[in-house]
């Protein structure tokens, strides 16, 4: 990991996921989380303050950096119940089969590597009828800004530590055996490339783990 990696990605993540834009989505949606949550790319623990504290148990927090995971010690510190690090990837969550009643993602699905299994990952350690709960920036409605999006994505991707513009997020939940529940998408002020949301609630169809 080169320092650019270690010392300055994580502040610009951290910031970029403090904006008062993004700060107005998080009571959108993580309020909807329910029991064992299962939060993949905890970074700096800017959800904690919006669970439920009289519906959420507990929380695994999911986050390989080590840099961010330091800077969310403290909401951790403060949070009314257990938080526990997982230092690992979303591809190989050390959980086991149906241990979570929800997985919340927000901002997370658009720089996992290998999404597909990742995704097969949330499905394993999902109790039957967990919801998934999400809310990402994804590809754009409009034709022109996904041009844009297209454009620039390798050169953002690099600078972003893997985070992609132009990801379908509702094909590829559907995609990875999802069954959209409920969504709802808008464009958050600012540069519309990054700004198009989704956000919402996804269960697995019933029927096993296959």
């Amino acid at each position: 990991m080169g320092l650019y990696e270690r010392f300055i990605l994580p502040k610009l993540v951290d910031l970029a996921c403090r904006t008062s834009t993004v700060a107005r989505q998080r009571p959108k949606i993580i309020p909807k989380a329910t029991g064992a949550v299962l939060e993949l790319g905890f970074g700096s623990g800017l959800n904690l303050p919006f669970y439920d504290t009289s519906r959420v148990s507990r929380v695994w927090a999911l986050e390989p950096s080590r840099e961010m995971w330091t800077r969310a010690e403290e909401s951790v510190r403060a949070a009314p119940f257990e938080v526990e690090h997982l230092e690992a990837s979303a591809e190989e969550v050390p959980l086991a089969d149906d241990s979570a009643d929800t997985v919340v993602a927000t901002y997370t699905l658009c720089t996992i590597p290998d999404l597909a299994l990742s995704l097969s990952e949330i499905r394993r350690v999902l109790k039957p009828g967990g919801a998934l709960v999400f809310c990402e920036h994804g590809a754009a409605p409009d034709e022109e800004v996904r041009r844009w999006q297209d454009r620039l994505n390798p050169i953002w991707s690099r600078l972003s530590g893997g985070c992609n513009l132009n990801r379908p997020i509702p094909a590829l939940l559907e995609e990875g055996g999802l069954e959209i529940q409920e969504m709802d998408t808008m464009y958050l002020p600012g540069w519309r490339p990054v700004n198009f949301n989704y956000w919402g609630t996804a269960l697995f169809a019933q029927g096993g783990k296959g």
